[in-house]
């Protein structure tokens, strides 16, 4: 189970009223409202607006693309879908969520309404071979974004076929830069080889992986994070002394969820001279996601280029 999922039982709750709410009112207004018409503009609904605008890119200008959460410093975790939310969800051509119970406030919403066509990220992540769940944070594995583009290009064309040859070429570009990308980020491992960093949350994780950079995050400390649990304090000692120690070269925080541990081990960082890399949830700056990825590779390259010498 992610983080800060124990709460569930008073969200499902929730989730269920907001079902019961929509589908009244969706049955209250079938006396005055019209069905959508499938054959006029598609609209996708996506639930951050990191799907959002892959969805963008290959919708291009012939199809209507909506983000629900947009705020970088939101947490996409512990957000509770409204009932406007909800209604985007239900009457959309086309819903793109993360899956995996990062955005399990959609899962809530669709789960009353298993007709909505889906492209569920989490679902086209390779699944590790030990048996473990995927880490959900699948919007930095270029691979999956390239795989939902392509989705999402397939159903669009399904849907819109006139348009069905500009969505699989918007689509096709895009897993092409994707692939630059990613390319970028394993030429980060191999000017640094060795390189190890710790991390306050498994947000980059595939970066990291694909950038062949080890995490030397104490497995307890990211447990309690991933269960939205403090971690224990010989585990906040641990990362301290990763840090203190020069024994890795970077620390990635992430900048939607600041605790005060995790605002006590940026400092530790400062004081000790070890590089921030500060990574975020949703998109930032104005960036599209192309550019975002861009933006936090090259923020990972300079910040590892300054790093100081690791102890031995």
């Amino acid at each position: 189970m992610s983080r800060r999922h124990r709460v569930r039982s008073t969200r499902v709750r929730s989730a269920l009223t907001l079902a019961v709410a929509v589908t009244t009112v969706t049955a209250s207004a079938c006396g005055t409202a019209t069905s959508p018409d499938r054959t006029s503009r598609p609209t996708v609904v996506a639930t951050t607006d990191v799907w959002g605008s892959i969805a963008g890119a290959v919708a291009g200008d012939h199809s209507t693309v909506h983000s629900i959460l947009t705020n970088d410093t939101a947490d996409p975790h512990s957000y509770d879908a409204s009932p406007s939310d909800a209604a985007a969800i239900t009457d959309a051509t086309l819903v793109v969520y993360n899956g995996g119970h990062y955005d399990q406030w959609a899962d809530d919403v669709l789960l009353a309404h298993p007709d909505v066509t889906t492209v569920d990220a989490y679902s086209l992540t390779p699944k590790p071979s030990n048996g473990q769940p995927a880490n959900e944070h699948v919007f930095y594995d270029l691979a999956t974004a390239k795989a939902v583009a392509t989705s999402i290009a397939e159903h669009l064309a399904t849907d819109d076929p006139a348009n069905a040859a500009a969505y699989r070429e918007n689509a096709a570009t895009f897993g092409a830069q994707t692939d630059e990308i990613a390319e970028s980020e394993r030429a980060i491992g191999r000017k640094h080889p060795g390189v190890a960093v710790v991390a306050t949350e498994p947000v980059a994780h595939y970066l990291l992986e694909n950038a062949g950079i080890t995490d030397r995050t104490p497995a307890s400390f990211a447990s309690a994070v991933e269960e939205g649990d403090d971690p224990a304090p010989a585990d906040v000692a641990a990362m301290l002394d990763l840090i203190t120690g020069h024994q890795v070269s970077a620390v990635v925080l992430n900048q939607q969820t600041e605790t005060p541990v995790t605002k006590q081990i940026q400092d530790a960082a400062n004081t000790a001279n070890v590089p921030v890399i500060t990574i975020t949830e949703t998109l930032q700056d104005g960036l599209d996601y192309l550019g975002w990825q861009r933006k936090t590779v090259q923020e990972f390259a300079d910040q590892l280029d300054r790093a100081p010498a690791v102890a031995r």
